[in-house]
């Protein structure tokens, strides 16, 4: 039991594993504030300019679709109608490609950072042919 532990430990305490958790506590924070930005500043702007829709309120009720009397998804669960929530979805998409974009372009700047930069290759040995033949010259000028 005790190899276990101390495997377990050996593990934990590897840089990777620090570096993991670290990316993920970072990455639910980064979450968050997306969350924040796309309910409570994207999603309203954008609302007014579509003349006033709210989002995060566009359902279709599957008990009635045509005929939907409530008006938020929070009346409809509240009445135990089953709900299609595509507003919610639309949120969620649009959360996703904000982080995805971020992603992308803090990992294209991170590679950006790490690149080494490469010696200057050493020039290609020449073919045999080309040194039989600068021999050969050199042979006849002698």
């Amino acid at each position: 039991m005790t190899s276990f532990v101390k495997e377990f430990k050996d593990f934990i305490t590897r840089g990777n594993v620090l570096d993991l958790a670290v990316g993920i506590i970072i990455g639910a924070a980064f979450t968050a504030i997306v969350g924040s930005l796309v309910d409570d500043v994207l999603m309203p702007v954008l609302g007014l300019m579509l003349q006033g829709i709210d989002f995060s309120n566009l359902f279709i009720n599957l008990k009635d679709p045509l005929n939907n009397a409530f008006v938020t998804i929070k009346d409809a669960k509240a009445a135990g109608v089953a709900t299609l929530n595509y507003g919610l979805f639309l949120n969620a998409v649009i959360k996703f490609l904000i982080v995805s974009f971020a992603v992308f372009l803090m990992v294209k700047n991170i590679g950006r950072f790490l690149k080494k930069p490469e010696a200057a290759a050493a020039p290609a040995a020449p073919a045999e042919d080309v040194v039989l033949l600068r021999e050969i010259r050199d042979l006849l000028k002698k």
